[in-house]
This record gives structure tokens, sequence and C-alpha cells, in this order.
């Protein structure tokens, strides 16, 4: 078999396995049913909230917070902050004392979400009383910008979530909360074209979240796989303390934090689960650099977190089909990378062949008619099919029409994944592991403002 021929066996084995993977979390998301709520007062309920230079948000996060779970704890934080994220919540903490400080300070401060997340754990371990049940413990990872829908924790406390005392995390849904935003018409900066362009980018964010995010969550509910993000989380503490006592710490140096807990709490003999009926609400980026910066972090991340393959399938509590999913999801950048070298050989040869075929363009074209539908059906189909399904989800008084356009934005908005592996992957070759934090949208406009001041 030539070069040309094993490179055309490859990509058609990755074509079919692609195409398969985007049935299978299709007809799963697409049959879903609601899920059973439970009582939260059978669980105490603590707020992990990690920030560094959150001043513009956190005080409002707080201030929502507290309303919607007056229950709850809320643990913030300050990772060494140089704006007032530190004042703020001491000030709300001497008002209600059920919100509480952490300090981290340089230099052992702003080395990542995981060791900040670790501090809050540690302080809270240390404010339990040694007899607590720390089964019925829950502790929720929340964003600085972030929003819990009113049920978060009625859904938390279901038959299907901790409920069932095997389960040992949960993950709600994720919804972009600056979709039409009326405040990017007044955005500093901001003209037409540029909040044109910002507008779409939210939108892609939103649809990306609430279908192809939430179809592979829900798919993983069925191979016990279900991966957490770092917004909306939630955690039993006795899972957390089983990685401690396993690893040291609950949350590891990995840039995709998240995803590397719920493989620890997975590898610890917990269940992880998926909450679509509950979600958490967050900004989503208006401009490609700080998306290309955040994806970047995330698909470096999820290359770090390939290093656990080996432990998932020697591990007693992943069946095999849970282990192929989380292969598939953690080898995925380095199938993109391939892809980058692969499509374009492969079309470049193609017309090269085409070029020297007997008989001109026409007989080319008569013998290789079918490039391109199979380009549409292979290439932009896959991709194109979360409009519709997202219109029918979120915004059904749209056209059918819109549903189709805004397929074809999508198709367009993941080939940003291709920028931001390559990114990841020179950072992983070259040892960068820094975490860059993503400013927040509104921070933006005081620091445009500033330089006009």
């Amino acid at each position: 078999m030539s070069v040309l021929e094993s490179a055309q066996a490859l990509a058609f084995v990755l074509l079919v396995v692609f195409l398969a993977y985007i049935s299978v979390i299709l007809v799963p998301f697409l049959r879903r049913t609601p899920d059973p709520e439970g009582t939260p007062g059978g669980f105490t309920w603590h707020v992990f909230i990690p920030c560094r230079d959150e001043e513009t948000v956190i005080g409002n996060t707080l201030a929502k917070l507290r309303r919607q779970f007056p229950e709850a704890h809320v643990w913030v934080v300050d990772d060494a902050s140089e704006d007032a994220t530190a004042h703020i919540v001491q000030s709300a903490s001497v008002a209600d004392p059920l919100v509480h400080l952490v300090r981290r300070f340089l230099p052992d401060a702003r080395s990542g979400k995981g060791d900040a997340l670790n501090a809050a754990y540690r302080t809270l371990d240390d404010w339990l009383p040694s007899g607590a049940d720390r089964e019925t413990v829950i502790v929720m990872v929340l964003d600085a910008d972030g929003l819990m829908s009113e049920n978060a924790f009625r859904q938390a406390a279901g038959s299907l979530a901790f409920g069932d005392p095997g389960v040992g995390a949960a993950q709600t849904a994720v919804w972009m909360s600056n979709v039409d935003d009326p405040a990017l018409k007044t955005a500093v900066g901001f003209g037409r074209v540029k909040q044109g362009f910002a507008r779409y980018l939210i939108l892609m964010q939103d649809m990306e979240f609430r279908t192809t995010i939430a179809a592979m969550q829900s798919l993983r509910r069925h191979t016990l796989t279900v991966g957490l993000g770092g917004n909306g989380q939630f955690t039993r503490l006795s899972a957390l303390d089983a990685i401690a006592r396993a690893s040291g710490e609950p949350w590891h140096g990995a840039l995709l934090e998240d995803y590397e807990l719920a493989i620890h709490v997975m590898l610890s003999g917990y269940k992880t689960v998926y909450m679509h009926d509950a979600h958490v609400s967050q900004e989503a980026l208006p401009g490609l650099r700080r998306l290309l910066t955040q994806r970047t972090r995330w698909c470096h991340g999820g290359m770090q977190c390939s290093s656990y393959l080996g432990r998932i399938f020697e591990s007693p509590y992943f069946s095999n089909i849970g282990a192929i999913e989380c292969s598939y999801f953690l080898v995925q950048p380095f199938i993109q990378i391939l892809g980058l070298v692969l499509w374009p050989t492969l079309f470049i040869t193609m017309v090269a062949q085409g070029s020297l075929t007997m008989g001109g363009f026409q007989a080319w074209l008569a013998a290789s008619w079918f490039i391109i539908p199979l380009i549409i059906v292979t290439g932009i189909a896959p991709f194109a099919l979360w409009g519709p399904v997202y219109r029918k989800q979120a915004v059904p008084d749209k056209s059918w029409w819109v549903g189709v356009l805004w397929g074809v934005g999508y198709w367009l908005y993941m080939y940003q994944n291709y920028m931001s592996v390559l990114r990841a992957t020179y950072r992983l070759v070259t040892g960068r592991h820094g975490w860059a934090k993503t400013r927040r949208n509104n921070e933006d406009d005081a620091q445009l403002l500033a330089k006009e001041a």
C-alpha cells in the first residue's frame, strides 16, 4: 500500500469514527427527559469562588448567590488580587456570617485555579466540626461571574444526583449570560462591525455549550464518564477527601483542572453525573483573542490529562465503553493536529491528480463529482446541524432558516479549534504551563476609558 493509499485509508477511518460519534451524542440528547428533583435540606452546601482581580463582578455575584441560596456558605478565595476584590468580600463577610474570605499571598498565590480551590478545601476542612457528616456536605464551584439557576440545589439533591450515595460529582449545563446583551451597543471602542462580530462570537459560544457540549455530557451519562466544568460544578466532600487521601490534594496541576478532578473522582470509585435541567450562566467572550487564549488553555489542559489514559484503562471503576469515551475526548487534540496535515495533503493530491486527468476539466469533474457532496456531508453538516437544534431548544420563536444560518456560522466558528490546538501544542512542546486568566468583559471598558482619560 502506498503512502497516499495509507493516508486515504486513515482519513476514511477518522471520518467514520467522527460521524459515528456525532450520531451517538445527538440521539441521547434529543431523547432525554427531565430529571427528578430532591430536597436540599438533606445536605449542607458550600460554594467555592476562586477570584483574581474580580472587583467588577464579585459583589454582584455574592449578592445574587446569597438571595438565591441563603442556606449556603460561600468561600471566596482571593488569589493575591491587585484590585479591591478582597475588600469587597471582607465587607460582605462582616455583614453576613455565611460569607467567608480565604486569602492567598505571593509568592504562593497565582499558581492556578486548582491551587486556589485546594486552599478553600483546606479552610473548609479546618472549619467543619470533627463530627460532620462529610457524605452530606456538597461543594459547588462557581466562577466570579457565575449565576446559578434557581433549581440548582433541588436538582443536585435529586435521586439521579447526590440522592444516590454512589454519586461523587455533578455538572450543570452552561449558558452564556450576555447573548443579546444591550450593553454591547454602548461598549467602549465597539463600532458596528466589531459589535456584529462580537454578537456572532457570543451566540456561537452559547450554541456550543447548549448543544454540542450538552450532547456530549448526555452521552456520558450512559458511559458514566461525565466531565466536570470549572463553573457550576458540584462535588461531594467525601469524594474530595478520598482524592486527597490518595493524591495529597483534590485538585491537581493540569490547566484543565475541572476535567482532571472528574477523572480523579471516577478513579476513586464515585460516579459523575450531568444535570441538564439546571444551569449556570457565565459571560461569553466577545473578542477572538481572549477566546483563543481561553481555548488554548483548555486544549493544553486536555493534552495534559491524556497522561491518565493508562490509569483509566487499568481502573476497575471504568467500563470498557467509558474508557473508550474518555480516550476519544483526550486524544481529540492530537487527532486535530493530524488532521491539519492529513486533510490539506489529500485535497492537494486530488487536485493534482485532476490536473493530470486526460480529457480536461470536464472529464475530471465527471469522475470526481462526489467530492463536493462528500465535503458537505463530512465537513460541514456535522457542525451545521447544531444550528437548527439550538434554535428549537433555545429560541423556538425564530424561523427554521435562521437555525440553518446559525448552523453555517457554527461550522465556521469551529475552525478556531485548529488555531487553539496549534497554540496548545506549541506550549506543550516548549514546556510552557502558565495559567492565563481570562479578563472579564467589563474590564476592557475600564481599561479603554482609563486610556482615554
